[in-house]
């Protein structure tokens, strides 16, 4: 990258257990990007698997936070197992997929800048809920 070259597409991958809490998943956050030294209003969205589409807590956190919030099918975040950095055998027989948050956050990363993304964050594990930050130049 040189000096001036655009800011990252930094986007975060959610995922949760069914019920949590939205103060769960903004402490996570918020405990992530501080201790990355990231500004929240850098991050371009919030992505997670369509199997948690209607889960109150995940639509709530980007409603606070104003962003879009992006749903990926387990088919499309399989695709992403060999870059995860924790591969989750309990996350896979519920979802067909090793890794949400991880996977969601790179793949809409990479859909967003159109290039490959590079894990920033990986999974971060608090409560009922995980997070990973994935970012696309």
């Amino acid at each position: 990258m040189t000096g001036l070259s655009a800011a990252p597409t930094l986007v975060v991958g959610l995922g949760c257990q069914r019920g949590c809490h939205v103060s769960t998943l903004r402490a996570l956050l918020d405990q992530a990007l501080q201790a990355h030294q990231i500004e929240l209003h850098r991050i371009k969205a919030l992505a997670s698997i369509d199997l948690k589409r209607d889960e109150p807590a995940l639509n709530e956190l980007a409603e606070q936070l104003g962003l879009q919030m992006m749903y990926f099918s387990s088919e499309q975040l399989a695709s992403y197992q060999p870059r995860l950095s924790h591969h989750s055998d309990i996350a896979f027989e519920r979802t067909g997929c090793y890794g949400v948050a991880e996977s969601a956050a790179l793949a809409l990363a990479e859909q967003l800048a159109n290039g490959p993304a590079t894990l920033l964050i990986p999974r971060q594990k608090y409560a009922q809920a995980t997070l990973a930050l994935a970012g696309a130049a």
